[in-house]
């Protein structure tokens, strides 16, 4: 039966019931603001709308599926429930078919592979949302760069991760960014591959030597300064450990986009305990997962839901200290990868901490509490409060005020309209909200489908092999007899890679033929990643 429409209400009246409950006892604003979260398909569910102190459980606060490709921020400061959000997004991605991605830098993510422990916090916060709390686990992969922790190990080799990428990996300049260019051009056009670091040493050993200078005399050359800073710097990336890292079997990211024999997507955790002190591999390799699903992915435009979803905790990683061409790649790539049904969501303390072009492109955020202890502090929190839409909520005062597990929503709608801004009480997740035990991740790993793909490091014949490849030792002669008098000369030092490899047979042979070798030249994506495999 329908009630003819009165006089528009003010803000201090109760409107009339939009629903048989709860929609009574809200006033019209908060009414309005629920209202723009009744999608009607698929959605994440995140918790229930806050207003005036209440939380009112049938006032949900929800993500459609449909925009999870139009990327997002999960912001707020230490300790506000960042984590657990995430947390609660995956698990509901990964119970509707969506594979998630998740860079585990703390630790505290894999608990996701266990059911949760009821208690009491959980369920009052339960009966505060009004939805029904049941412990879960979600089918995981625990991945570890180049097996540093307790995960599969994942490799990229040296040609596919390329040379942006790895310039920004060994705090390369502009002049040297540009040679690492020409020795990667270099090796691409003539067929050398590039799968681990020595490979690349042995390039560079050959450019600079005196048969294979010329070869990229044409197109600028390589001074052997330049050269002996980007082998310096190799040496040092080394000692952090990230030998085992480049070199194969690489990881296909395919193997991201896989569910389970149920339905349900898999949940890939990148455990990163291990590399916490190497911010900068962390940030680097996280974009060469981006930027490979980006070269390979077909178009596919707006979806019923997205192919994967990523998640990068400690967003500002990926940022700090990067130079201006890899800012706009980042750009680039986050705004065209939508389009391969792949979302994005950056997981850090301040939306200052993502840059203004990278802000933009994220259509859904879940702001928890800000701290104002100081003049930068207030700062902050009035340039948060600036990227939000208009609404009845005092940002500031609100945003100072959230409690752990709660929220400032808003979202894109399902006809890609900005939501109103929501305060929001957060759902607990139904999984283990801690780590798993270093056992429970090695028991995991063996029993992982990956494990008899990746586990075994392997080293083919490649660009090293190639120009080191020696002629077979030689007996040495017999000493005359005038020598058999004399005193034994003092033995020489062990060559180094660069005498080996210019002494050797196989690099004077590759010296004379390489300049009219027909190479197999390699498409490099924006950020000069490159995919021979597929």
């Amino acid at each position: 039966m329908l009630r003819e429409q009165g006089p528009e209400m003010s803000d201090s009246e109760t409107a009339p019931p939009a629903g048989p409950d709860a929609a009574s006892v809200l006033p019209a604003p908060a009414q309005r603001i629920a209202a723009g979260y009744s999608f009607t398909g698929p959605a994440l569910d995140l918790g229930a709308l806050l207003w005036d102190g209440r939380c009112h459980a049938d006032a949900p606060v929800r993500i459609p599926l449909t925009v999870l490709n139009r990327h997002g921020l999960v912001a707020g400061a230490t300790g506000t429930g960042k984590t657990k959000t995430l947390q609660l997004m995956a698990e509901q991605l990964s119970a509707q078919g969506v594979p998630v991605f998740l860079a585990d830098i703390k630790g505290d993510l894999s608990g996701i592979a266990r059911p949760g422990q009821e208690n009491d916090r959980v369920r009052a916060r339960s009966g505060e949302v009004g939805r029904q709390w049941t412990p879960a686990a979600f089918p995981a992969e625990f991945l570890a760069l180049g097996g540093l922790g307790h995960g599969i190990p994942v490799r990229a080799t040296v040609t596919s991760f390329g040379p942006v990428l790895l310039a920004k990996a060994l705090r390369l300049n502009q002049t040297q960014e540009q040679s690492l260019g020409l020795i990667f051009h270099y090796a691409d056009t003539k067929g050398l591959e590039l799968i681990d670091l020595k490979d690349l040493r042995a390039v560079v050993a050959f450019l600079t030597s005196d048969e294979g200078r010329a070869e990229l005399k044409n197109i600028g050359g390589l001074s052997t300064a330049t050269a002996g800073v980007i082998l310096r710097s190799l040496t040092a990336f080394e000692a952090q450990g990230m030998t085992d890292f480049f070199g194969e079997p690489e990881f296909d990211t395919a193997d991201l986009l896989r569910t389970g024999e149920d339905g349900r997507g898999i949940v890939s955790v990148l455990e990163l305990p291990a590399v916490q002190e190497k911010p900068l591999l962390f940030s680097t390799f996280l974009m060469w997962l981006l930027a490979d699903l980006f070269h390979d992915l077909p178009e596919v435009g707006d979806a019923d839901k997205p192919k994967l979803v990523f998640f990068f905790d400690e967003a500002h990683l990926l940022f700090d200290d990067a130079s201006k061409a890899f800012l706009e790649s980042i750009t680039q790539t986050v705004r065209l990868i939508r389009s391969k049904g792949v979302g994005v969501f950056f997981v850090t303390q301040t939306p200052r901490d993502v840059p203004g072009e990278v802000l933009g492109q994220l259509g859904n955020r879940v702001q928890h509490a800000l701290r104002a202890f100081t003049p930068e502090d207030e700062k902050a929190l009035r340039a948060t409060v600036q990227t939000f839409p208009k609404s009845p909520y005092d940002l500031e005062e609100l945003l100072t005020g959230l409690g752990t597990g709660e929220a400032v929503v808003t979202v894109l709608s399902e006809s890609g309209a900005p939501t109103p801004v929501a305060a929001t009480r957060l759902r607990a997740p139904e999984s283990l909200m801690g780590p798993v035990d270093a056992a429970g991740l090695d028991e995991a790993v063996r029993g992982s489908s990956l494990h008899g793909r990746y586990a075994q490091a392997v080293d083919r014949e490649s660009a090293y092999e190639r120009l080191s490849a020696a002629r077979p030792p030689q007996a040495a002669p017999a000493p005359s007899p005038e020598a058999a008098g004399r005193p034994e000369a003092a033995p020489r030092d062990e060559p180094s890679l660069v005498e080996q490899v210019v002494s050797s047979g196989m690099f004077k042979s590759l010296a004379r033929s390489v300049g009219t070798q027909l190479g197999r030249e390699i498409t490099r994506s924006l950020f000069g990643t490159a995919r021979r495999r597929r």
